[in-house]
């Protein structure tokens, strides 16, 4: 049985990676788009870039979140400036942190999917008259959505178990960046501290198991679906 307090870091845990998701699924899903559909100077880079937060340490990550959102920082000042708010120790900039090391797992997901519409389909549609914006709406996104939900789905787990970025940028602060990893990384340095150790990795696993199930099952049924058509 968990605890009180294990509950409440189940539950931002929980919170975060679902905000961290959302908020970055339109982001993820105009990147792919552009990375399996555009041809413009600079597309190599620009892949590099958004995979990079998969190579580098997530420390750097989380250093270069804290360089930007810092006070004085390009994107802390404006934001403290217009609304007189942080994100600095705050389950917000736990949200980012999750958000920006789940977002190439996301991406990759995405553009696969995008790729793997049969483009004969879509300019079928646009022989019969179909305005590009219909075509997408009515051919592209239905045939890609299982893969972007699956991207999705991905991007929550990833967010979920988020450590290095997370305690860079937002630091450890009990029932507000505190998340699993942390709570886990925390109980660890506590002498009698196992039994709450073993818990938290109990439901971590758990959770993370069951997503990428979730994400397993969404690929192969839009593989399927493709297949059919």
């Amino acid at each position: 049985m968990l605890t009180v307090d294990e509950w409440g870091i189940v539950g931002l845990s929980l919170k975060v990676g679902l905000i961290a998701m959302l908020a970055t699924l339109p982001i993820a899903f105009a990147l792919a788009w552009a990375l399996a559909r555009g041809r413009f100077p600079g597309r190599m880079l620009l892949d590099a870039l958004i995979h990079l937060p998969l190579v580098v340490p997530p420390v750097v990550t989380g250093w270069v979140l804290l360089l930007a959102f810092a006070p004085r920082g390009l994107i802390g000042e404006p934001l403290m400036r217009l609304f007189g708010a942080t994100v600095l120790f705050r389950w917000t900039g736990a949200a980012i942190a999750a958000g920006v090391m789940a977002l190439p797992l996301m991406v990759r997901a995405m553009r696969l999917s995008i790729e793997a519409v049969d483009g004969r389909l879509e300019g079928a549609a646009r022989t019969l008259g179909a305005s590009r914006w219909r075509v997408f709406r009515t051919v592209t996104l239905p045939l890609s959505v299982p893969g972007i939900l699956a991207g999705a789905v991905l991007g929550f787990a990833r967010g979920l178990g988020e450590f290095g970025a997370t305690i860079t940028f937002v630091s450890n602060v009990p029932g507000e960046t505190r998340t699993l990893p942390l709570a886990i990384y925390s109980a660890l340095q506590l002498p009698d501290g196992d039994a709450m150790v073993w818990r938290l990795a109990a439901i971590s696993v758990a959770l993370s198991l069951a997503a990428l199930l979730v994400s397993e099952l969404l690929a192969r049924r839009a593989g399927r679906g493709l297949r059919v058509l």
